[in-house]
């Protein structure tokens, strides 16, 4: 019995692999995005693009099942659909043009103290130690330096940060919301459910936009590169990686990842967008990647105390 709790433990590694690559394609999406605003393209139909395209892509794989057990659970997949899809994305598409690509990065890297509150809160069975509080509030005074890496030119614009928060709110109660989920679904049939949604609800908002971007433009080829990598890598890829490692390592030591975001930003800001790079934010990552490793530490050490 000891031997096989052990090997399940150590197999686990893989979904932390997952969680690495699920980061590592949004923190580059921020780029992806940045490109696409700049030719011409309009946050909310970013997102309705990047999402039918991954929905699409998802039902000829997985369309057997449509529907959800009973109403109620059909009614959590809306909820997601609303939070960790149009809202979230459209509030962090948004935030893009009103305030610095590394403020949103920073601030949607938010979820990790959010869910560890909000788990807490909601789930008392499941509380975190204090190793996840203290490794967490390590990350977040990474995260707090890194936004300083733009050569300390801190022209931010509240409606964008006020937006990058609303999306961090959301992308924490989505980690919550998968909880009663996972129980009965599996992950490409939730995925696919939170694409539809996602879409679905994000139609009214293109009533918002003052006019939609002519076709010539989707015809671009970095607009079409850009497009697909965010609809399969970034949507599709990555969040069918997350829906796994959620299930098998737990909504906050998953969310404890969403730190690394920054730093993939942070690089590839630098190499693509040609953003100076700083001590500042150079210090600012080496936080970021102790505090995740300190969170994982302690709740180790924590659960062998208890053992």
């Amino acid at each position: 019995m000891e031997t096989t709790r052990v090997s399940a433990k150590s197999n686990l590694w893989i979904y932390h692999i997952f969680a690495c690559l699920s980061v590592t394609a949004w923190g580059l999406s921020f780029i992806s995005t940045r490109v696409l605003l700049d030719n011409g393209l309009h946050p909310i139909e970013i997102y309705i693009y990047r999402s039918t395209i991954a929905y699409i892509a998802l039902l000829s794989i997985c369309h057997k099942r449509l529907i959800a057990n009973n109403l109620k659970d059909e009614l959590l997949f809306v909820l997601c659909g609303i939070v960790a899809g149009s809202v979230y994305f459209i509030a962090e598409n948004v935030a893009l043009e009103y305030t610095l690509v590394s403020n949103v990065s920073l601030i949607t890297s938010l979820p990790p103290l959010l869910t560890v509150l909000l788990v807490g809160i909601v789930y008392k069975s499941d509380r975190p130690g204090k190793g996840a509080y203290i490794g967490s509030t390590i990350a977040f005074i990474g995260v707090g330096l890194v936004i300083f890496n733009s050569s300390f030119n801190m022209s931010i614009n509240p409606l964008g940060d006020l937006l990058a928060l609303l999306a961090a709110f959301c992308w924490a109660i989505y980690g919550l919301l998968l909880k009663p989920l996972n129980a009965h679904y599996d992950a490409k049939f939730i995925t696919r459910k939170v694409f539809f949604y996602g879409v679905l609800t994000a139609l009214p908002f293109l009533s918002i936009e003052a006019e939609i971007a002519p076709f010539e433009i989707l015809l671009r080829p970095t607009v079409i590169y850009n497009l697909l990598f965010l609809g399969l890598i970034c949507s599709l890829g990555a969040f069918l990686l997350w829906a796994y490692t959620v299930i098998k390592i737990g909504a906050v030591t998953a969310s404890n990842y969403l730190y690394f975001q920054p730093i993939i930003t942070l690089i590839f800001s630098v190499l693509i967008l040609s953003e100076p790079l700083t001590i500042i934010g150079c210090a600012g990552c080496a936080l970021i990647l102790a505090g995740v490793w300190l969170s994982d530490y302690l709740q180790r050490l924590s659960w062998k105390g208890g053992a």
